[in-house]
């Protein structure tokens, strides 16, 4: 029925019968992928090979783990070949995301510096403000982990570690991705915060007794050349005091600190990627005035002062366009989709097996007090007494 229904809509368009093009948008839950690709590609592909094509676009969560993922993309991979597959992650198509390549490969200033001898750790964060808000039966079943950290922001921590790719090709970019997602060492439990907001099992579609997280930090150490030694902080959360995701790049002390700004707190490179996208440099400069004394300031690019009048595509928008372009930069390649659930799976399976316990905490606050000192285990130095306000035009 599908395939009469799109074979009418092309006639009606004067459209040779395998002239046009096909995308599938399967916006269902995985567990259907296969028997849908299987219709699919029975059914409703191309019926000739006038140069057009029949493409497919899956949305996460692709499996709950290592062996529910692989198994899925052997299933879809029987169908289709690998440049029909697109599996989507619209963290990818975020401006800001798009952005990290070009910030860090076209600029001078950052090449010598993007390293473990300038860098003192990374953190990746996600918040926001609400709980599941009715969606607790879908969530309770993945949790904080599945649904944000082992995607979007093991995606963004690819854009911000890997090395420059030798040219621009979609391919080349995948590659040097997946190189980094191979070099993260194992999680150690003690590496590890996770937390579950006092009220989630309130909700009537969540277990009473549910161990799902609703908050973790993770941190992740890279083993090459580049990252030895510098921690990734991965942090995603709900029913936390505000919203925004952004990438903090922390810098080491200046050595020799003359002005003892130390304690002021250190250089950041600071790039929001929602709400208002924008990236500011957080920097040491003399207070205004007569006293040689010290301030925290910042040099600033927010998109919506720079660039008035300039509509910023929505994430899927562009990645939408992408799949019709053939353009596969900024989706997930089977390897890569295999590498990071590698990463996450051993933790995940202790989870779910009851072996670590998420610590209650109260929504609107920052999350576990638990987080907030792994934090500074690991390195990270709260500025206190800074505040970036997003300038207004």
């Amino acid at each position: 029925m599908l395939d009469k229904e799109i074979s009418k809509h092309e006639t009606s368009k004067n459209s040779l019968e395998g002239s046009s093009r096909r995308l599938f948008y399967l916006a269902l839950p995985p567990s259907v992928y296969p028997s849908v690709c299987r219709m699919i590609r029975r059914y409703c592909m191309n019926k000739s090979n006038l140069g057009r094509w029949t493409r497919i676009v899956v949305e996460k969560p692709f499996g709950r783990d290592l062996g529910s993922a692989e198994e899925l993309s052997s299933q879809i991979g029987e169908l289709f070949d690998e440049p029909q597959i697109y599996r989507i992650d619209h963290y990818l198509g975020k401006e800001s995301v798009q952005n990290l390549l070009v910030l860090r490969f076209a600029n001078r200033f950052f090449l010598p510096l993007w390293n473990r001898d300038n860098i003192d750790n990374v953190q990746i964060v996600f918040r926001e403000d609400f709980g599941t808000e009715g969606r607790g039966g879908y969530f309770d079943e993945y949790g904080i982990i599945r649904d944000i950290i082992q995607n979007h922001l093991l995606q963004v921590l690819c854009l911000v570690a890997m090395e420059k790719p030798v040219s621009l090709k979609p391919e080349r970019i995948r590659d040097e991705k997946v190189k980094v997602l191979q070099s993260v060492l194992p999680i150690k439990d003690e590496e590890v915060v996770l937390g579950q907001y006092e009220g989630y099992r309130d909700d009537p579609t969540v277990p009473d007794h549910s161990n799902t997280p609703t908050f973790a930090t993770i941190i992740l150490l890279i083993h090459n050349e580049r990252w030895e030694g510098v921690p990734f902080i991965l942090k995603a959360g709900k029913a936390l005091y505000s919203r925004k995701a952004e990438i903090r790049v922390q810098f080491k002390d200046v050595p020799g600190d003359i002005f003892k700004c130390k304690k002021q707190g250190r250089n950041e490179f600071v790039i929001r990627l929602q709400p208002s996208e924008a990236m500011y440099m957080k920097l040491m400069v003399k207070q205004p005035g007569l006293e040689m004394s010290t301030v925290q300031s910042e040099l600033d690019l927010s998109y919506r002062q720079r660039y008035q009048g300039v509509t910023i595509p929505e994430a899927y928008e562009r990645l939408i366009l992408d799949t019709i372009r053939g353009d596969q930069q900024h989706f997930v390649r089977r390897d890569e989709l295999k590498a990071a659930w590698e990463i996450f799976t051993p933790l995940l399976h202790r989870i779910d097996n009851g072996e670590m316990k998420p610590i209650p905490y109260q929504a609107g606050s920052r999350g576990p007090a638990e987080a907030d000192e792994l934090l500074e285990k690991a390195g990270y130095v709260q500025t206190h007494g800074y505040i970036w306000i997003p300038p207004t035009l």
